[in-house]
């Protein structure tokens, strides 16, 4: 969650006056970073991921809070049903154990099983593998082992009835009494968030939370609003009208019209310019930035390589959207939509109204379509070749350039042909299959840029569409400014620099070398993943996503499609079931080397890897069907899958394709990469429900739920304490999850 810097935050007052000096030194730093770095070659497709915790306290019958007890039965074993779970405000705590647990362990010369940081919430925390994955597939099985160290790690050292939850949202997050310890209550007219929902006192102690939080508030001028629509049942009030708090209702300061008459107040009627009737209403950061994702980063050859990962991996990143759905229910109410995205996205909003469109520009320089936390803007291309010599993909990036013995292995394939380098500067005949299919024509949606930041990176010879890239982050204002960090030396840091482009959250992030660090070089973050349960289906996502990349590059695949469909589809993947029964536009001619994926695709593929012709009935091409950019509306089974009356081949069969074509890959590694695979596969086919779809049966079929859309104390005891059962592999409850964790 950004930068970690001791210092004095500045308040949005004293901020905003040093925003310029932020983002003209920030400037400076990534030039010399990138007249450093440019020419940087040949470095290894490493790779890491991100796991987001809640920190879980789990109450039982009888207990005593104030001496952390339960109350045992005969045999001395505490009751197994939970009356209530909240979450426990000291995951800081439990944090700098672990991180100290890292120290030692560095100190002592070892490896420790994880790199823990803190997050957002006072409830939270985010783990990584220690060091980054490596380049081979034999790697690639290294990911669910980490996980499970992680977990087990932080399970050592929890207090007494604290578990960790891979659970994307908090189902009561914002409900009265949510935290523990209790009497952590809401100060709407005084705290960083003027939430009526969140206390201060669940965002993380560092500086940088809170005074994010009432930047982002102040700078916008109001406090963040956002609706979700209710999930409708047999039941549910219409309309939906959410009884108002005693927090709203004792608030001196929020802006609200006077309590009826029949002393019945409800957020809408009170708050009519915030809250929406049919919806659940969400006013601070936390409902957004107190959620828990999935993330990978991938370090690649060079710059040019980079560029076109992240070009590669932006249509895909709602696909994956909407198969790792997780997130069915906020503050305590089951919603209509299955995805965190848009919750996050207008948690951090901090445009002006001037800035959303709402009142003409006066004070503000621009009109900005998207929040800092979007889909991505602008495709990068894969730009001039300033690496000399990584302008192609390599192609060859898993199989070892030798034998064991040093013997030279001779190359089979395109796909295999020798490159000494790894990054396809190959002095071989071979030709390496060319990525360059990008065309303006696909950054098709308005973007401001800064046109000082544009004019100065131009000087500098930095291509159009990387200048355009970063002079568009750079319309942002910095967040947070710490008072002793304001001068600094641009040669040897980037905090400027990250301050801008760490608060661009977007679907996918392209990472520059740190400026001291010749151990780190250009990176791409994808960023789009909800959290899963188990540590399978988290490791089968990160694997699938590394497999495809590597794909990619093997095979020289074109996802180039309009951004404006690119954002549709992220819309489209929030929605209820929509994995099951949503329709994605998705480029048809994916393959410019048919001859390549015809040599490995199973026999129905052969000759559609083009797609292209006349789609069948139902579907839905643009711009029409001759044009060999053509895009179509497909299911996220055809997708992944593949469709042969389509003429789609589908990015799983590719990516089999690619494990096929490895030969000097162990059948046994191959064997166990193809279950992640077909985890993928059986999610695509609705074989396996999304994790979304999952818990909102759970939740609907519980005895107590009454059928109004309600997840009370109990059903989110019962359903928190089923997920942590699930992430902890108890046998019985993952026989009873099959159908969805596939384990």
């Amino acid at each position: 969650m950004g930068l970690l810097t001791l210092g004095t935050p500045l308040s949005w007052d004293e901020a905003k006056q040093h925003a310029e000096h932020v983002r003209a030194h920030g400037i400076e730093q990534f030039l010399n970073i990138w007249n450093k770095c440019k020419t940087r070659r040949s470095d290894a497709l490493l790779f890491g991921d991100e796991v987001e915790y809640l920190l879980a306290h789990f109450d039982y019958e009888g207990d005593d809070e104030e001496t952390n007890t339960a109350k045992v039965n005969g045999n001395g074993v505490a009751h197994h049903r939970p009356t209530r779970v909240r979450l426990s405000t000291t995951a800081h705590e439990l944090v700098a154990k672990l991180a100290h647990e890292e120290e030692v362990a560095t100190q002592s010369g070892l490896v420790a099983d994880g790199h823990w940081v803190p997050e957002y919430g006072r409830f939270m925390a985010e783990a990584t593998p220690a060091r980054p994955f490596g380049s081979t597939l034999n790697d690639l099985l290294e990911v669910e082992k980490s996980m499970k160290k992680r977990r087990r790690q932080a399970e050592e050292v929890c207090a007494p009835h604290e578990a960790l939850l891979t659970l994307t949202v908090f189902p009561r997050l914002g409900c009265p009494d949510s935290f523990y310890p209790s009497g952590q209550l809401p100060a709407a007219d005084t705290s960083a968030s003027r939430s009526i929902f969140i206390p201060d006192s669940a965002i993380n102690p560092h500086a940088r939370f809170p005074t994010l939080t009432a930047n982002i508030r102040t700078r916008r001028g109001e406090k963040v609003a956002i609706n979700l629509p209710i999930f409708r049942d047999k039941n549910t009030p219409s309309p939906f009208l959410e009884p108002a708090p005693p927090s709203l209702l004792s608030s001196t300061t929020l802006p609200q019209v006077p309590v009826p008459a029949d002393g019945k107040a409800t957020i809408p009627g009170l708050l009519p310019d915030c809250a929406k009737p049919d919806h659940v209403y969400l006013d601070a950061m936390a409902f957004g930035m107190g959620n828990c994702c999935l993330q990978i980063t991938f370090q690649a050859c060079s710059v040019e390589e980079a560029r076109r990962l992240y070009d590669a991996l932006i249509p895909v990143a709602p696909i994956l959207t909407a198969l790792s759905a997780a997130s069915p229910i906020f503050r305590g109410y089951l919603v209509d939509v299955d995805c965190r995205w848009n919750t996050i996205s207008g948690s951090v909003d901090d445009r002006t109204r001037e800035e959303r469109g709402l009142e003409p520009l006066r004070t503000s320089t621009y009109r900005i379509p998207k929040s800092r936390y979007d889909s991505v803007s602008l495709y990068l291309s894969g730009g001039p070749n300033y690496s000399g010599g990584c302008g192609f993909p390599r192609l060859d990036m898993v199989t070892p350039r030798h034998s064991p013995e040093g013997t030279p292995q001779r190359p089979r394939s395109v796909a295999e042909m020798e490159d000494p380098c790894g990054c396809g500067d190959s002095t071989s005949s071979e030709k390496s299959v060319d990525m360059d299919y990008f065309d303006d024509k696909y950054n098709d949606i308005p973007v401001p840029i800064n046109q000082k930041v544009y004019e100065r990176l131009r000087e500098n010879d930095i291509d159009h569409h990387l200048a355009q890239h970063i002079s568009h982050l750079f319309i942002r204002d910095p967040l947070v400014v710490y008072k002793e960090l304001l001068d600094q030396d641009d040669s040897q840091s980037s905090d400027h620099f990250e301050n801008i482009q760490s608060t661009n959250w977007q679907t996918l992030r392209f990472k520059p070398p740190p400026p001291n660090n010749p151990n780190i070089g250009w990176r791409v973050e994808f960023r789009p993943l909800e959290l899963q349960m188990t540590d399978f289906e988290n490791a089968a996502f990160s694997v699938f996503v590394v497999l495809l990349v590597r794909a990619v590059l093997g095979f020289g695949l074109n996802f180039y499609m309009p951004l404006s469909k690119v954002d549709e589809n992220l819309q489209t993947a929030q929605k209820r079931d929509a994995a099951k029964s949503g329709r994605f536009w998705f480029r048809r001619n994916i393959c410019a080397n048919q001859d390549l994926l015809e040599d490995l695709l199973p026999a129905p593929f052969h000759s559609l890897a083009n797609g292209g012709g006349v789609p069948p009935p139902g579907y839905i091409t643009h711009p029409n069907n001759t044009d060999p950019d053509q895009h179509t509306l497909m299911t996220i089974n055809d997708i992944m899958n593949g469709n042969t009356t389509l003429g789609f081949p589908g990015l799983i069969p590719i990516v089999r394709a690619y494990l096929q074509g490895q030969p000097h890959v162990d059948r046994s590694v191959r064997d166990s990469l193809e279950r992640y695979v077909d985890f993928i596969a059986a999610k695509s086919r609705g074989d396996l429900v999304t994790t979304a779809s999952f818990l909102r049966k759970v939740a609907t079929e519980h005895p107590d739920y009454k059928g109004d859309s309600v997840i009370s104390e109990q059903i989110a005891a019962d359903l928190c304490n089923l997920v942590r059962k699930i992430g902890e592999g108890d046998p019985e409850v993952l026989e009873m999850a099959k159908n969805c964790c596939g384990v």
